[in-house]
């Protein structure tokens, strides 16, 4: 597989080789292949947690539970973070339920329990029942490492994962002018969903669903291969850069008038879309040169930071494995899938929104509509199917993904045949045989 062969376009900086590794059904549909997720891949991955912001004070924590675990980020009293298994060391009971909040102390509900924000055992009933002497001060919560990075809180159960700067590289450095550090989340949705974790992993490492899947955005997102660039990275994660501000190269729009909603985007930077019609393409550049002028003025102060490709483009990037951030200049989405407890054909879809915190502005709008730029102004939990909506695109995204799990159930599947443009696809299951294998984790280069 070369680059030159294909219609798709890998960068020539950030290509990866694959090797050809038949992707059967069996990852997906099988109990012992998720046992072995269990054993070798989750536990050698940075999870993203939370989000700073709920984390301003001591005692303040965030609850998040994977799979069949259970991990509080707590506030400590240095303005750092901690991270502990949501376990009492006494008889294993869930020390905390509730998703976020703040207490002084963490209190085993059973008996009664107490531990300090940084693990440490404050109080017990009857200390001096124990053999050796008072238990205060030497139990502690078990520990896992935990990290910041921009508004986001990470923790990860083994030490010899690579520090999460060097994991995240160099999607790190993609993303720093966009200026993240106090966007503001403002949707928190997931739902429970009948498929594996990894089919809607497979949809975010290609673009070749748009055209079928997402045919409205043809009209302000250039999905064409000749303008799509790919790139792949030694840790494992990749990207890609999809023209925005522009219509699809695979339908000739630029001879055409300017499409809904790409001349409502023009208008609101005071353009004129008449002006452009039979070369509706040169709009972009329009619109870069309108957001220099006036963005500063409206209280997007990133935009002096941001590159012309980052003021108009759509930046969306994969970690490795189940976690994807799509940037676009004023809304973040983070897109993620994580395994049910027990169920290889289930898992948990969550989609959160962030914006950054523009001065006056006290609205956005957002995949489901209008919302208040607040912290999780909306936040839900469903069930897909049950008519609430994950956001316009994602409901879409979603849609494919129990017929596929029935599909991949079917004895005539013999295993993935892919274009080149999937060629993500091929490297993360190649990835994920190696982890599963017990070969992991990948050191970035």
């Amino acid at each position: 597989m070369t680059v030159q062969e294909l219609k798709s376009r890998y960068s020539p900086e950030f290509d990866m080789p694959v090797r050809g590794d038949t992707i059967t059904a069996e990852r997906y549909i099988s109990k012992d292949w998720m046992d072995r997720e269990n054993r070798n891949l989750w536990p050698k991955v940075w999870h993203l947690g939370g989000m700073r912001a709920e984390l301003e004070e001591e005692g303040d924590f965030i609850r998040h539970d994977f799979g069949k675990d259970s991990v509080l980020m707590i506030a400590q009293a240095d303005g750092g973070v901690r991270a502990f298994y949501n376990s009492c060391p006494h008889r294993g009971n869930r020390l905390v339920l509730g998703d976020a909040g703040s207490m002084p102390r963490i209190t085993c509900g059973y008996h009664g329990w107490q531990f300090t924000p940084d693990g440490v055992l404050a109080k017990v009933q009857d200390p001096d029942d124990f053999a050796g002497g008072n238990p205060c001060g030497k139990v502690h919560l078990s520990e896992l490492r935990c990290e910041t990075w921009g508004p986001f809180v990470f923790w990860c159960m083994d030490d010899d994962v690579p520090p999460l700067a060097q994991w995240m590289a160099p999607l790190q450095e993609r993303l720093a002018n966009y200026g993240l550090e106090n966007w503001v989340r403002v949707l928190k949705l997931s739902c429970d969903a009948d498929f594996n974790w990894k089919i809607i992993r497979d949809n975010f490492n290609e673009s070749y669903h748009l055209p079928t899947i997402h045919p409205e955005l043809a009209t302000f997102i250039n999905d064409g291969l000749p303008t799509t660039v790919f790139e792949m990275y030694p840790s494992g994660h990749n990207a890609m850069w999809m023209i925005g501000h522009q219509a699809t190269t695979r339908v000739d729009y630029h001879s055409a008038e300017v499409p809904a909603p790409l001349d409502d985007i023009a208008r609101a930077w005071g353009i004129d879309p008449a002006d452009y019609h039979g070369h509706t393409g040169d709009i972009r550049a329009a619109v870069i040169a309108a957001k220099r002028k006036l963005g500063p003025e409206r209280g997007y102060t990133m935009y002096e930071h941001m590159t012309d490709q980052q003021l108009v483009d759509y930046f969306h990037c994969t970690l490795f494995p189940n976690l994807t951030l799509t940037m676009s200049p004023e809304q973040m989405q983070v897109l993620r899938t994580e395994p049910h407890p027990t169920d290889p054909e289930k898992c948990v879809f969550q989609h959160w929104c962030l914006y950054p915190p523009v001065k006056g502005m006290k609205e956005v709008v957002t995949p489901i509509g209008p919302v208040p730029l607040r912290h999780d102004a909306v936040a839900r939990h469903s069930r897909y199917g049950d008519g609430v909506s994950l956001g316009f695109v994602a409901d879409q995204d979603l849609s494919i993904g129990t017929t596929q799990q029935q599909g991949l159930n079917s004895r005539g599947f013999k295993g993935c045949i892919l274009p080149g443009q999937e060629k993500r696809i091929q490297r993360f299951h190649e990835l994920l045989n190696d982890y599963v294998a017990g070969k992991g984790p990948v050191q970035p280069a």
